[in-house]
């Protein structure tokens, strides 16, 4: 009793944020764990980009660079990408469709809570005998069955455990988006980040007990004598990038969908007009999500499929290219004609639209099999795929904080520091990734710790900027601790007076007049 007394306001704030059922509270705990681990994710990647700054092995072990970029992907995609939208789901889905809260809030709670814990998992492998996983995020067997450290099997507990998080996270926004729905709101008059969370919903519903089953493979392979993807036993180490892949691909889509769903919210609001082809918005994010279910082979064009496959998955790779390409031009029409301002968020929108198209037009040339076969794991792969994700799903996270910020904390941001966040973070990020084209399409080789001297200059330039985005990150951390603490009162309707104008929102003509 004595001690419940003497700290009533520490006990109070322990029981508030750890028993919390709140969506705006389980919302704000995934928001906060998602920058802490970018932040660890980030620390790996300037290691390696540290490392990476002049030829001849001059920091890190090359065994000690394996680890690093082991977890800074795995840190990055489970840690810091997917928990941060999941928290925009959990604040911004019940108030979107006029819910109370989330269907199953205690669930909800425990779904978040798992989450510290398989990340201390992950992280403390690196401290254990024998280093940490050291095989790439892919964890591709035999690297992580027959050659994989002690450590291993802890990485595969903390993959099950943050697979479990989003398979709970996931039914409880289907269930909410389904049932909780306010009276008279069919699904085609919910806001776009509904859609397309509902929708990544499923897709991690069908593919998260893909990644557990071939963790669990590879666990049985490493300890109860199973021979799944050993080829002395009669299993084959191909199988496993077909099941790691099939879980893979749709994975980068979850990755990515939501982020359409924000720039879906933040684009139409600067632009004082309605999006532009809203069902079409819906339909070509269907598309993309049960394509990308038919695309996962073309990660594999190297590992001696037979010609008609690689057809079959060049040309199903194209074709994800499409609805793509109609969510950009929707975008864009929406910006047509209307009366745009720029403030931060929509600056964050307007790069990710620019950077997004870049690394759809990179992914369209990886997706031509006889091509391919030049940039495989070359940097030509790193560039794209982090102009996918990074340009993609970053820019998307930090629009969506700027916009919803006023909202979460019921004051306004300084637009000075934001933009000044925006332009530190869209210049570093070209400066580190664009070069990483050019040295891929010259021959280097990624995940490597050491690289042949005509590659000097282009790494050196990449290094540079990669530190600049790091550091820059700084300023968004202040941003958001200075707007908690206080700032200028945020009005009902935030972005109403933006720039001296005014939006009616359901007016039957979609032009505005000047307030």
């Amino acid at each position: 009793m004595t001690s419940a007394h003497s700290h009533p306001g520490f006990l109070g704030f322990i029981k508030r944020w750890l028993f919390t059922t709140n969506h705006k509270d389980i919302g704000t705990l995934y928001l906060w764990f998602s920058l802490i681990m970018f932040f660890i994710g980030g620390m790996s990647a300037m290691l390696i980009r540290a490392e990476l700054f002049k030829p001849g092995l001059t920091l890190v072990t090359p065994e000690f660079f394996n680890q690093l970029t082991t977890m800074h992907g795995l840190i990055m995609i489970f840690g810091a990408i997917m928990p941060a939208f999941v928290g925009f789901a959990n604040w911004m889905v019940p108030l979107m469709i006029g819910a109370p809260d989330m269907a199953m809030p205690r669930m909800n709670n425990w779904s978040f809570w798992i989450l510290p814990f398989a990340a201390l998992i992950l992280i403390s492998t690196m401290f254990m005998d024998g280093g940490g996983p050291n095989f790439g995020w892919t964890f591709y067997a035999p690297l992580s069955t027959t050659y994989g450290p002690k450590s291993t099997d802890f990485f595969i507990f903390a993959i099950h455990m943050m697979g479990i998080s989003s398979i709970m996270g996931s039914i409880n926004i289907i269930a909410t988006i389904l049932n909780m729905r306010a009276p008279g709101m069919t699904l085609m008059q919910m806001p776009l980040f509904c859609w397309t969370w509902l929708i990544t919903a499923f897709l991690l519903l069908a593919v998260m007990p893909v990644l557990a089953g071939v963790v669990t493979m590879v666990l049985a392979d490493r300890h109860l004598g199973t021979s799944f993807f050993n080829a002395g036993g009669g299993g084959d180490p191909v199988l496993f990038q077909h099941i790691f892949w099939f879980f893979g691909h749709p994975e980068v889509y979850i990755i990515i969908l939501p982020a359409f769903g924000i720039i879906s919210e933040i684009i139409p609001t600067f632009s004082r007009k309605k999006l532009f082809g809203y069902a079409s918005m819906v339909y070509a994010t269907m598309a993309i999500a049960v394509l990308s279910f038919f695309v996962w082979a073309h990660h594999m064009f190297l590992t001696g499929m037979p010609s008609v496959g690689e057809i079959f998955f060049m040309y199903v790779t194209m074709l994800i290219a499409v609805p793509t390409g109609v969510k950009v031009f929707n975008w864009i029409s929406t910006m047509f004609k209307g009366e745009l301002t720029f403030e931060t968020p929509m600056l964050f929108a307007i790069a990710f639209i620019v950077l997004f198209t870049i690394g759809g037009f990179t992914g369209l040339m990886l997706s031509v099999a006889p091509a391919d076969f030049q940039y495989h794991d070359s940097y030509f792969v790193v560039a794209h795929f982090h102009y996918v994700m990074v340009a993609g799903s970053l820019m998307a996270i930090f629009g969506g904080v700027y916009y919803w910020l006023p909202k979460w904390t019921g004051h306004m941001y300084s637009e000075t520091l934001g933009k000044l966040h925006f332009w530190l973070t869209m210049i570093a990020f070209n400066i580190t990734f664009f070069p990483m084209h050019f040295v891929g399409l010259a021959g280097m080789p990624r995940r490597i710790p050491d690289y042949a001297l005509q590659f000097t200059e282009f790494n050196q330039l990449s290094s540079i900027g990669a530190f600049t985005l790091g550091l820059s990150q700084f300023v968004f951390v202040y941003v958001i601790i200075k707007t908690i603490r206080g700032g200028v009162p945020a009005t009902a309707k935030v972005w109403d007076g933006a720039e001296g104008l005014t939006w009616q929102v359901p007016s039957p003509a979609p032009y505005h007049t000047h307030g």
